[in-house]
């Protein structure tokens, strides 16, 4: 049996408390990754060219310095928005479009279950003593 508050909207310290899947996808990480501009950029240049490149090859195409992408790039595949893999001196990146619009849906998808009123602050019993009353 489920029992819900009369008001329709939690306290700020009710929501705070409540631990839901989102508190686990939103990632500081991964905000970080996304925020700065040429970090953006360099996203989107590895979704649209869908193989994985070496720092060089990037760096070449977008015209940044070598050292500056090579910088970004690893501060996105910490994030988890890249996967990097050595080969003797060189790395290679990829986005993996697929993922990556999956875990965004995850997101967004959390961030529908947490709309107020949506059992943000319902007490949920047993069933054992729902039925003994």
């Amino acid at each position: 049996m489920t029992q819900v508050c009369k008001h329709k909207t939690p306290t700020p310290k009710q929501a705070f408390r409540r631990r839901t899947q989102l508190d686990t996808l939103l990632s500081t990480e991964l905000f970080k990754a996304l925020a700065e501009p040429t970090r953006a950029q360099l996203l989107s240049c590895l979704l649209k060219c869908g193989r994985p490149c070496s720092v060089t090859e990037v760096a070449d195409c977008c015209s940044i310095d070598f050292s500056t992408v090579a910088r970004h790039l690893t501060i996105m595949a910490r994030s988890g928005l890249l996967t990097s893999n050595k080969e003797g001196r060189t790395m290679w990146y990829s986005a993996e479009a697929d993922d990556l619009a999956d875990y965004f849906r995850e997101i967004a998808d959390a961030i529908n279950d947490v709309q107020p009123g949506s059992d943000c602050c319902s007490v949920k019993k047993p069933k054992n003593a729902a039925q003994s009353k």
